[in-house]
């Protein structure tokens, strides 16, 4: 399933930060606009990882 995200995102002394709207706490930044989207992308997959070690160690 291909779940589409909202990145709001604003220039900070020359780097382009942004964050997912739909997804609180995730925050990353990039010197271009396309190294920000890479970047997320990044910050996304590893909170969904840390959910997932969460959702194990609750499980038991």
């Amino acid at each position: 399933m291909i779940k589409n995200f909202t990145l709001d995102y604003w220039m900070d002394d020359g780097w382009h930060v942004g964050k997912l709207r739909e997804v609180p706490g995730v925050f990353s930044q990039g010197e271009t606009l396309e190294k920000l989207k890479i970047n997320i992308k990044d910050a996304f997959a590893v909170t969904l990882q840390e959910v997932r070690k969460l959702k194990r160690v609750c499980a038991n």
